[in-house]
C-alpha cells in the first residue's frame, strides 16, 4: 500500500464501528498488538486494510513506492494478516499458531479465538524487526515475500 492508497473519507474508528461486534473486538486486539510492536499509529488503506509503519521499496524494473510494515484487513469470516516478508520464513511458528490458512504473504484467520495470540505476536514481532532491519539500508530492492527464507 502506498500513501496514495491512504483513505481520508473515513476515520479508522468509523471503519471499526462499521464492523460487527465480534470483529470489532478482534480488530482492536490486533491493532493494539501491532501498535505495541511498531510504536506507530494506524493508517487506513483501500477498502479496509489497517497498516502500521512504512518501508520503501525500489526494484530494478524501476517500480518504487511504500508499503506498510505490518498490516491486516478485518472482514467478516476472514481476517487477513499481511506478512510482507512472507509466510515461508515463519513456518515453524505458524505450525503452532492454531486454526488458519496461508498464501505467500497472507495469514487467514476466522476468529482470533482460533489462534494462539502469543504465537501471532511473535510472528508479527519477527516480521516487523526483519523488515525494519532491511529497510535501514535503504529502499528494499526485491519483493520480500518472494525471496528465500
Amino acid at each position: 500500500m502506498s500513501k496514495k492508497d491512504e483513505r481520508h473519507d473515513i476515520t479508522i474508528q468509523q471503519y471499526i464501528a462499521s464492523l460487527d461486534d465480534g470483529l470489532q473486538t478482534d480488530t482492536r486486539t490486533i491493532m493494539q498488538m501491532m501498535q505495541r510492536i511498531s510504536g506507530e499509529y494506524p493508517i487506513l488503506y483501500g477498502i479496509g486494510t489497517i497498516g502500521y509503519g512504512v518501508y520503501k521499496y525500489e526494484y530494478a524494473s524501476g517500480r518504487k513506492g511504500e508499503a506498510h510494515t505490518l498490516g491486516f484487513y478485518p472482514r467478516a469470516g476472514k481476517i487477513t494478516v499481511y506478512l510482507m516478508d512472507g509466510t515461508a520464513r515463519y513456518s515453524e511458528l505458524l505450525a503452532k499458531l492454531g486454526k488458519h490458512t496461508t498464501t505467500g504473504y497472507c495469514v487467514y484467520i476466522k476468529h482470533l479465538s482460533d489462534v494462539e495470540l502469543p504465537i501471532l505476536q511473535q510472528i508479527l514481532q519477527k516480521s516487523y524487526e526483519h523488515i525494519e532491519s532491511l529497510s535501514k539500508k535503504g529502499p528494499i530492492d526485491h519483493i520480500l515475500w518472494q525471496a528465500e527464507k
